[in-house]
């Protein structure tokens, strides 16, 4: 199977061109390809193909090969990769993905993608939506309790399930514990995935991720976008862009209110290409 490995924030996937690739049980490969020691390396595996829908279609596995409904850091990719493959020549494309069409704008330099902008839709803030069993229309600033000790989340859909936590000196916690139980906790019947936020300044935050079927990663781009409107919520920032300091890089959000649409931009990196034996 021909693969291009890329990379947004250090969000790490295995692209295939489902153009010209058949890959017949996506989520057991994702299994293979993401393995660190046997495979390729990455948090999973992302398919682009034709759709009827939109100008492509992206299907994203998880490690776990599990399949996602979205992913911010991997979509960013998927317009680098039609761009600079030839697949497209445009600057603005629709990408299908499990949570509907999103619009990117690619900026280029030298003729190759570089930054990606995404409308990633709107931020759904209702509890069964999400969903979360809470008796209340948001679980904004809800307290949960985990191994004795209690927290305060806000839970925020972007098409796949967040709960944004706020804490002091993020650095120090231990995701590997803490976040499997906030991902299979009961109040999150689909598992959740769970942001650690902590406060720099009122237009920027720091942000570690426990992602449900991949556990810790470098960044998480749909996990950026809630963490950046629960901040807005919370009143941790102001309203207006946010920077949101990932352990990979740096994304900026810009939640538009009125509208309830969320934007993402950030980089978008090719690291190799290659073939693998399945």
């Amino acid at each position: 199977m021909k693969f291009t490995k890329m990379h947004g924030c250090g969000n790490d996937y295995v692209y295939v061109n489902g153009f010209e690739e058949t890959v017949d049980h996506p989520g057991e490969v994702a299994k293979i390809v993401s393995d660190r020691h046997f495979g390729i390396g990455s948090d999973g595996l992302i398919m682009i193909g034709p759709s009827e829908k939109a100008d492509f279609r992206m299907r994203m596995y998880n490690a776990d090969g599990s399949e996602g409904a979205m992913c911010g850091n991997g979509i960013r990719c998927v317009g680098k990769y039609v761009y600079d493959n030839g697949l497209t020549d445009r600057d603005e494309i629709l990408v299908e993905t499990k949570s509907g069409i999103k619009k990117l704008k690619l900026f280029t330099e030298n003729g190759k993608v570089v930054r990606a902008r995404v409308n990633m839709g709107e931020a759904i803030l209702e509890a069964a939506r999400i969903p979360v069993e809470v008796r209340e229309l948001q679980a904004v600033n809800m307290p949960i309790t985990i191994d004795g000790q209690e927290w305060h989340f806000t839970a925020v859909s972007m098409g796949n399930p967040h709960a944004v936590v706020f804490a002091d000196h993020i650095s120090g916690l231990l995701l590997d514990q803490i976040g499997p139980k906030f991902e299979h906790h009961p109040l999150f019947p689909d598992r959740i995935n769970t942001e650690f936020i902590e406060s720099v300044d009122e237009h920027t935050i720091k942000m570690r991720v426990w992602e449900r079927g991949s556990g810790e990663t470098l960044a998480c781009g749909t996990g950026a976008c809630a963490a950046a409107v629960a901040s807005i919520l919370n009143g941790k920032v102001a309203d207006g862009p946010v920077t949101v300091q990932l352990l990979g890089g740096t994304l900026e959000i810009e939640w538009d209110r009125e509208a309830n649409q969320v934007y993402m931009t950030g980089p978008a990196v090719t690291v190799f290409t290659g073939e693998i034996d399945l």
